[in-house]
């Protein structure tokens, strides 16, 4: 993730949405007993943490991805031929 998007995933004031999520009683009682453990101020703030560590290691995951893609299209627009470069792929690939 990039510094610019750390940054702003870490104000404080960002805004906020309610939602429901179905989740068995056992898991949530699980987070209840947890929370105040590993220092959080409640269930559904350990909930938070959670998904946003899941979320940013997936975003972490595809980020090399995204940006190899972004590689591919300029080498295109720079005129390089795509079959040379499906070619040299092909065979990186192997």
């Amino acid at each position: 993730m990039n510094v610019e998007t750390l940054k702003k995933r870490m104000q404080k004031d960002r805004a906020m949405e309610s939602i429901t999520i179905r989740m068995p009683v056992d898991v949530i009682d699980d987070l209840k007993k947890l929370a105040p453990l590993l220092g959080y101020s409640g269930y559904q703030s350990l909930l938070r943490a959670y998904v946003g560590r899941g979320l940013r290691e997936d975003l972490d995951k595809l980020e090399p991805v995204d940006r190899f893609a972004d590689f591919v299209k300029m080498l295109k627009l720079q005129g390089v031929d795509g079959a040379l470069i499906d070619q040299t792929l092909d065979e990186m690939l192997r």
